[in-house]
């Protein structure tokens, strides 16, 4: 058996997914299971966040696994282009007139109607994409990444879009 990491024993009741039973098991990553020490919950007592019980460590690990094979964020984009460790185009995929209004720097403006094949042959065919739109109320990244992905080309959604990037205090170029 493991060790409960802290995290792991400072669980909510129920939270592991147990039932009614005093004590139940946990799985981790690595598929070994252990004792949970949190006694099940009545429902009534329960938050609403744990109303449906979280994910087993290992469902949770290979989700968030998973979820940063499509996306990252605007802090690793920027901290990307501040150190010159940039292995990736950027593409601002919202109008051309809102690029001319204000864009990240290092963005091309490639509006999401405009991506063909064609006009991607503009770059080598391995190239890696990061995709962003106007903020999370606009789903152009997600749009834009369709088209990618359909023509064979890697790439990734910048979550929080222009919104994002000005929240992280960052700005915007002309």
């Amino acid at each position: 058996m493991s060790t409960l990491t802290s995290a792991q024993s400072e669980l909510a009741p129920g939270a592991c997914g147990c039932d009614e039973e005093d004590v139940c098991t946990l799985e981790d990553v690595a598929g070994q299971t252990s004792r949970c020490q949190t006694p099940f919950a009545e429902a009534s007592s329960r938050s609403r966040v744990l109303e449906v019980a979280a994910a087993p460590s290992r469902y949770a690990f290979e989700h968030f696994s998973r979820k940063l094979e499509f996306e990252t964020d605007c802090s690793d984009v920027n901290s990307a282009f501040v150190s010159g460790a940039v292995d990736f185009v950027l593409l601002d995929v919202r109008s051309a007139q809102l690029y001319r209004n204000g864009h990240l720097p290092g963005a091309v403006s490639v509006p999401v109607l405009s991506i063909s094949e064609e006009r991607m042959m503009e770059f080598p065919l391995h190239t890696h994409f990061v995709v962003y739109c106007a903020g999370p109320h606009c789903n152009g990244a997600n749009k834009a990444a369709i088209r990618l992905a359909r023509l064979g080309r890697p790439v990734k959604e910048m979550i929080g879009g222009v919104t994002g990037w000005l929240d992280e205090g960052l700005t915007l170029e002309k």
